[in-house]
């Protein structure tokens, strides 16, 4: 009880920082531009979250879970071809989006064959299936994208009141179900042995081969929804889209608590560090600074989430490096 009290306040503490911190950046930028804080600054922030939101739901888990997907970006905007592709052929926008969850599913089997079966890293696995869906993404669309019209735009231009954007209540809806199964669900729970422990948690009775694909496969089809909403949002299915999808859903993740080498997290910090994340982004944009400087900026927001994250979990083995010693002792 003990343990789970500390923890539980360590997790408490880390998110009221990581909430301070998104306040302290928001004032800041608002500070510098009084516009920062506007209806369109507003909805612009919450368009940005919905997209790197959804793939950080899906990413979030899979890390949790010790596995990882660098090609998630480029299964959103696959999904979001494939979507595209459908409409253009004549399919109703239902068929449309559940061939574009198919694809999501299917790719999420592939990356859990190559984990499980082949034991190849997911890590490895991934980068390559990214090229590879990039690559078949231009050629299907001869490098110029996809139109799209009609009714199937109102996925992704419509907004509550004027201000929330649907594909924004769509990631909050997620981010919400999400929390849910991974607290009170025995999936969820799984997920957190395999990625705490995973040679333990199969002497408890969990399948981590039979966990990781579920994973795999959820990430896979929560990404093709993600390029399903970006495709409605943009008015165009684009190869390019979503390049930088995977590392801007991992940092937010990252930034918000959810540890990289599994076991920890959840969906409440994640929601926050996607809020400092989109929040910084717009808030350089804001001040005017220039793209090449941005990129830095960005970048260098990763290497601190990054680096913070790898001290935590120095931390955490020390810890249960020194009661493993403690219980030998006794």
């Amino acid at each position: 009880m003990k343990k789970q009290s500390a923890l539980t306040a360590i997790l408490k503490a880390k998110s009221l920082t990581l909430t301070v911190a998104a306040a302290v950046v928001i004032l800041f930028f608002y500070i510098m531009n009084r516009e920062f804080l506007s209806g369109n600054s507003i909805r612009s922030i919450m368009n940005a979250m919905s997209l790197s939101g959804m793939l950080a739901v899906g990413i979030s888990i899979l890390l949790i879970g010790g596995e990882i997907d660098l090609a998630t970006g480029a299964e959103a905007m696959f999904g979001g071809v494939v979507c595209a592709a459908a409409l253009a052929a004549g399919m109703p926008i239902p068929v449309a989006i559940i061939a574009a969850i198919l694809f999501g599913a299917v790719a999420g089997l592939i990356n859990a064959f190559f984990v499980n079966v082949l034991n190849i890293m997911s890590f490895i696995v991934t980068i390559g299936m990214s090229s590879i869906y990039t690559g078949l993404a231009y050629y299907l669309t001869n490098a110029k994208g996809i139109n799209v019209s009609g009714a199937f735009l109102k996925l992704g231009t419509t907004a509550l009141f004027g201000i929330i954007p649907t594909p924004f209540i769509v990631m909050a809806v997620f981010l919400v179900i999400y929390a849910f199964i991974l607290r009170y669900t025995d999936i969820g729970r799984a997920v957190y042995m395999i990625g705490g422990n995973r040679a333990a948690a199969r002497l408890t009775g969990v399948n981590p081969k039979r966990v990781t694909t579920i994973v795999f496969v959820n990430n896979g089809v929560i990404a093709a929804i993600g390029g399903v909403l970006l495709t409605a949002r943009m008015h165009v299915a684009n190869p390019g889209a979503a390049a930088s999808g995977a590392l801007d859903a991992i940092a937010a993740s990252v930034l918000g608590g959810v540890s990289f080498a599994g076991g920890a997290g959840g969906m409440g910090g994640c929601f926050i560090g996607l809020l400092l994340l989109n929040a910084f982004i717009n808030g350089l944009m804001a001040v005017n600074l220039p793209t090449y400087f941005q990129l830095v900026a960005q970048g260098a927001l990763l290497i601190i989430a990054l680096s913070v994250e790898y001290f935590n979990a120095r931390g955490r083995q020390k810890r249960v490096a020194a009661e493993a010693r403690e219980l030998m002792k006794k």
